[in-house]
């Protein structure tokens, strides 16, 4: 019998979706509560893309929404990096592997959604958590709205702001800003990217701030911006912005690059999406306290250097819905969910952490940077790296406590 008859999953972004799909899997009953007022899947560009490696693809296989995920998705199959503008060197790209998907994130909201609504996880939206009552034997959690629901556990997968986290810890620290905001834009294919193939992303580290891009299958380009900011400003107060001021902004940071001059020049208000402040999330202490526990970006969050952010919420949720299947206690599964994912999603995040620094270089660390880049390139251990990283698999019919055992 699981450890759990009953879940309340706050959260409906990614990892709370795909948690509750594999709980009913599991023989739990699941449901998910979303803070916004509507369905967010159907909101108007709601963060931008984000990057699925091998391993999320894998996570996806097994709520079957793999199929679905690809369909949406523009497969990566080569990245450059470049470097000042100076011509990019071809990244190695791990062997035996499929591609990076890129899917747009309201389209995987709506994916996700639909498959755990096909499983028969009810999903409530304007439903923003304000306080929990528990008990030796479940949890109420009580909405701003008025309402209340109660069930055997409650995960938080609230996000990088997460109120469950806080209820778990009040010392718990918060996500820490990078002093980097987000934007994504389109642009017509011009002169400087004619040549671009299709799956092919470029990493490019420009002379006053980071950027990448990548060719569409509309022929236009979609280009990331990482502009930076000591002011952190949210999702809501970065949208208050005229998109014309900021691409007024983005235009003088990438006014010297080829081609991020002309990706912003040729990017308009209508096609440009701010996305607000990035986060990586420091090491939590508590993962779970009594019949609460975290899942996802609320308790590891990496920076979008390692394009590993939604893989591992995914496999998170994944494996703490295994742990409550498989073991005879709540606190027993949330001991051996966190022994499995631990060691993993703080290794990856430390990775990310360093990277991040790199991505506003001086001029001197710039000249470093092109002098260094074929060796690192030519001497990199991909097999220790992103290799190791992309091949990880859950095999989700084996028992945890086989896991658990390997682990010790």
């Amino acid at each position: 019998m699981p450890a759990a008859q009953t879940a309340l999953v706050i959260g409906g972004g990614i990892a709370g979706p795909v948690a509750a799909t594999a709980l009913a899997m599991a023989g739990i009953n699941a449901a998910v509560y979303e803070a916004r007022p509507t369905d967010p899947a159907s909101a108007n560009g709601i963060g931008g893309s984000l990057a699925l490696e091998p391993n999320g693809l894998a996570a996806l296989r097994i709520i079957g929404a793999d199929d679905a995920v690809r369909a949406a998705a523009i497969p990566i199959t080569r990245s450059v990096m470049s470097i000042a503008s100076k011509p990019g060197r071809e990244m190695p790209t791990p062997q035996g592997l499929p591609p990076r998907q890129l899917i747009d994130r309201g389209a995987l909201h709506r994916i996700l959604r639909e498959r755990a609504q096909r499983s028969g996880v009810r999903i409530h939206d304007a439903k923003k958590l304000i306080r929990v009552d528990e008990r030796p034997d479940g949890v109420t959690a009580h909405f701003a709205d008025g309402t209340h629901a109660t069930a055997d556990v409650l995960i938080g997968a609230d996000g990088v702001h997460s109120t469950v986290r806080k209820l778990i810890d009040p010392d718990a620290p918060g996500a820490r800003y990078l002093k980097l905001l987000g934007f994504e834009g389109l642009a017509d294919d011009a002169a400087d990217t004619a040549r671009l193939e299709p799956g092919t992303m470029t990493f490019a580290f420009g002379r006053r701030a980071y950027y990448l891009y990548w060719k569409r299958p509309d022929g236009r380009i979609g280009w990331g911006a990482n502009l930076p900011s000591e002011q952190y400003l949210t999702l809501k107060e970065a949208r208050a912005v005229a998109a014309e001021d900021w691409l007024h902004t983005l235009r003088g940071a990438y006014a010297n690059d080829i081609p991020g001059a002309r990706l912003a020049a040729e990017t308009t208000g209508d096609t440009l999406q701010a996305v607000g402040g990035l986060h990586i999330m420091p090491p939590v202490p508590h993962w779970h306290r009594g019949r609460m526990v975290l899942v996802g970006d609320a308790v590891h969050a990496p920076s979008n250097s390692t394009g590993q952010g939604a893989s591992l919420a995914m496999e998170s949720a994944i494996q703490l819905a295994r742990c409550l299947r498989d073991l005879p206690d709540v606190s027993s599964a949330f001991t051996a969910y966190e022994r499995l994912r631990r060691p993993r999603v703080e290794k990856i995040a430390a990775r990310g952490a360093r990277i991040s620094h790199a991505k506003a270089p001086g001029p001197v660390a710039q000249r470093m940077m092109r002098l260094l880049l074929p060796l690192m390139l030519k001497t990199m251990n991909l097999e220790k790296t992103a290799a190791a990283e992309q091949r990880f698999a859950i095999d989700w019919d084996a028992p945890v406590q086989e896991d658990a055992a390997a682990l010790a």
